[in-house]
């Protein structure tokens, strides 16, 4: 499974990532906000000594221990979307279990025990969840998930009962952004047990274009059900966006094209570059690059740069605790040099 940051344009490229993710409880514990930081970092060595069974695993897999780090360092985990925010706000007891290439990890004492995540590049949802199984399985030969009969695995949130598994799907849609149809994709898709949300989950905006697409019904519903419902939606999603291209092109070829080049002429060139800004102006080029307008910048820089340019990561490329000012001065120069071979 390929990290996502890695992967090359898809034959889908609305398509940036698959995720999944399972929700898990350890039988007779309390829930993690019911825990002191004693007791949750008893709750993180138990779950070690479940996974770390081999030196096989022990080679590839390694625990990141969040209350060890600066609350940078840890956002910069977030903005790879290795872990979520509430896990950061556990920090004092919380951890999780990463991969050498970054495509699973195992949370501990976020909203629940566990948050298995696996994430990939493309639209693959089969295999990334195959993987979220695999580790799954491994854990649960050896420790008792809370578990009934009739509600599924228990999870301290109720919209997480049944399978607990919530799959989504990271979409650049600039077009149908354009054209003010993301509200009333937002009502029709909460319609169907759907919903969609910014870059970095609840709570975030659609900043650069980019959305997430996940499933919000777990109980009454298989896994296989629930990755046919969303693979469903996702590509209508994925033909709207396309015809909403279509349509915009057809009409303002020029115009659109203008600001392809513009907006890559501006982050070669800009000396300050806020976040904001940025994910924009690169939201218009990788819209260039999907429509075949501009073919020598490889996707990798793209993804790459999604990240790079988020404070913390910044922070962490540029080895310095940076003001906002240094980080837009600083953004615009990662910028630069990561485009300087890219012909306008």
């Amino acid at each position: 499974m390929e990290n996502w940051l890695e992967n090359k344009i898809d034959t889908e490229p609305v398509v940036i990532s698959s995720r999944i993710r399972l929700a898990r409880n350890i039988k007779n514990i309390p829930f993690p906000n019911k825990l002191d930081e004693e007791q949750g970092k008893d709750l993180v060595k138990k779950v070690e000594d479940a996974f770390y069974i081999s030196p096989e695993i022990e080679d590839k897999y390694k625990t990141i221990y969040l209350w060890q780090n600066e609350h940078t360092r840890n956002n910069t985990y977030l903005e790879e979307h290795l872990i979520s925010q509430k896990l950061i706000n556990n920090s004092k007891q919380a951890a999780f279990i990463l991969n050498k290439n970054e495509t699973v990890s195992i949370m501990i004492n976020e909203e629940d025990h566990l948050r298995l995540q696996s994430i990939t590049g493309g639209f693959n949802l089969e295999e990334t969840l195959e993987y979220a199984n695999k580790i799954d399985d491994l854990l649960e030969e050896r420790l008792e998930y809370a578990f009934d009969e009739k509600l599924g695995y228990l999870t301290a949130c109720p919209t997480n009962l049944g399978t607990a598994l919530r799959a989504s799907v990271m979409v650049h849609l600039p077009a149908l952004t354009a054209n003010k149809e993301i509200v009333g994709l937002l009502n029709a898709l909460t319609q169907v047990g759907m919903t969609i949300r910014g870059l970095y989950g609840e709570g975030s905006s659609g900043e650069g274009n980019i959305y997430q697409i996940s499933n919000q019904v777990t109980l009454g519903l298989r896994e296989e059900e629930i990755l046919r419902n969303l693979t469903g939606v996702v590509n209508q999603v994925i033909d709207r966006e396309k015809l909403a291209r279509e349509r915009i092109f057809a009409k303002n070829k020029y115009v659109v094209e203008d600001k392809i080049y513009r907006s890559l002429g501006v982050l070669k060139s800009a000396v300050i570059l806020s976040s904001k800004e940025a994910l924009n102006l690169l939201s218009n080029v990788r819209l260039g690059v999907e429509l075949g307008i501009i073919n020598d910048i490889n996707m990798r820089i793209l993804n790459k740069l999604l990240v790079e340019i988020q404070p913390a990561t910044l922070q962490k490329i540029f080895e310095s605790k940076l003001s906002e000012k240094e980080r837009d001065l600083n953004r615009a120069k990662l910028v630069k040099e990561k485009l300087e071979t890219v012909r306008l």
